[in-house]
């Protein structure tokens, strides 16, 4: 039976080996829970054993993060500082790759002016714009992984004994990350594998449109002319394949920016910014958000819808059977990166470039041109569920089964 210390050692072997792939020579970023801080060591570890030539280590603490909020003047929510941005981009430029251990905190920000957090978010957007080019277009290598933190493991396993938490939810990252004792990257080639036979069955079907069914739900959405459908991994722009995701279960693509039309309910709650939003509605018309409610935390939607005029438009429609093993935990992660890997999902905001052909080439005038939505923010929200039903449409206007009660039809 393999020790909670070989098992921790094969993920952190796994995450940069497949998932940011680290090249010899190579500089890596790390950002990082300070909570994290031993896994951090071993991730630093295993990338110079892979010939990382410097690993920079970024750590962020929820307490530190908080008080900027609490006790930061008016002027520090629309301010971002300008030579991090600078010095973000110069180090994409030269080719380094990126690993985050992303975490939000659901109640982080409990109590706290949702303004002021949006505020912060967009100058923060704003000003790193020219560094998300390289992650949205895949010119650089970058990944996005899990590891437990206090507040997340109580939040997500109230249920169970306190002292436990933070075992039980190393377990089941172990679990959603195919790390089980015996070879976790050839279990990561047979699973990327897998997903790609559905990507290229789809990419041969060229739908034309997706209806999606379910309670609550009756929407319309076309495809972008020349939509590619993308899964686990892909290359950056020097050929280097990794992962964007760690876990992923989905397939997904693009999205006609004025071709959804309908309403929808969301299954899940969301995490946006640390502060929860749950059962969403929203009704599009020729792709905007005309109309939206929330149970809970509708401000936090008024304010993202008011980030900028892509905010309220789809960039991203992704697929996941409710049949899979995150979604088969029958719990619920408050963390999107896991949550939307569990259910089928769409995304507010920016569209990715290479789910079209010649996107990566595409300045933002032609991405808008050729049906893509551009904004500063990009936010995934969780439909899917066993009752959910969706037919494609092919190209010659016949229509046929994509999904029936949550799962694979086709």
């Amino acid at each position: 039976m393999s020790t909670f210390e070989s098992l921790l050692e094969q993920y952190a072997e796994l995450v940069v080996r497949v998932g940011v792939n680290i090249q010899p020579g190579q500089a890596l970023l790390v950002t990082a829970p300070l909570e994290t801080v031993e896994f951090t060591r071993l991730i630093v570890s295993k990338a110079y054993e892979a010939g990382a030539k410097y690993v920079q280590v970024e750590f962020e603490d929820d307490s530190i993060t908080r008080s900027r909020f609490e006790h930061g003047d008016e002027a520090s929510f629309d301010y971002y500082p300008a030579w991090k941005a600078e010095m973000m981009e110069k180090f994409a430029e030269e080719g380094g790759a990126t690993l985050t251990i992303k975490v939000p905190n659901p109640d982080l920000y409990q109590g706290i002016d949702p303004q002021k957090v949006s505020r912060a978010t967009k100058a923060a957007a704003t000003a790193r714009e020219g560094f998300s080019k390289y992650t949205r277009n895949h010119k650089i290598s970058w990944c996005l992984i899990k590891a437990p933190t206090k507040a997340w493991a109580d939040k997500v396993f109230a249920d169970v004994a306190e002292e436990d938490r933070i075992r039980v939810m190393w377990d089941t990252i172990f679990q959603m990350n195919r790390v089980d004792g015996s070879d976790p990257i050839q279990n990561w080639q047979n699973h990327l594998k897998n997903l790609e036979q559905v990507q290229d069955k789809l990419n041969h079907k060229k739908y034309k449109s997706l209806h999606y069914r379910a309670p609550g739900t009756d929407l319309r959405i076309e495809l972008a002319d020349g939509h590619i459908w993308r899964s686990g991994g892909g290359e950056n722009g020097r050929g280097d394949y990794f992962v964007a995701n760690m876990p992923t279960e989905e397939v997904f693509t693009m999205p006609k920016r004025t071709g959804v039309n309908g309403h929808i309910t969301s299954t899940m709650p969301l995490n946006l910014n640390g502060q929860l939003v749950d059962r969403i509605t929203f009704t599009f018309k020729d792709g905007k958000v005309t109309e939206y409610t929330a149970e809970s935390g509708e401000q936090h939607l008024t304010h993202l819808l008011a980030t900028d005029e892509g905010a309220s438009y789809l960039g991203e429609v992704a697929l996941v059977p409710h049949d899979s093993p995150i979604s088969n935990l029958n719990r619920i992660f408050y963390n999107t990166g896991i949550d939307e890997n569990a259910s089928c999902h769409l995304a507010l905001g920016s569209a990715y470039p290479f789910n079209i052909e010649n996107g990566t080439q595409m300045n933002r005038e032609e991405l808008l041109q050729n049906g893509a939505n551009v904004s500063l923010t990009h936010v995934d929200f969780m439909i899917g569920s066993a009752e959910l039903d969706i037919d494609g449409e092919l190209q010659d206007g016949s229509k046929e089964a994509v999904f029936r009660k949550g799962n694979w039809a086709i």
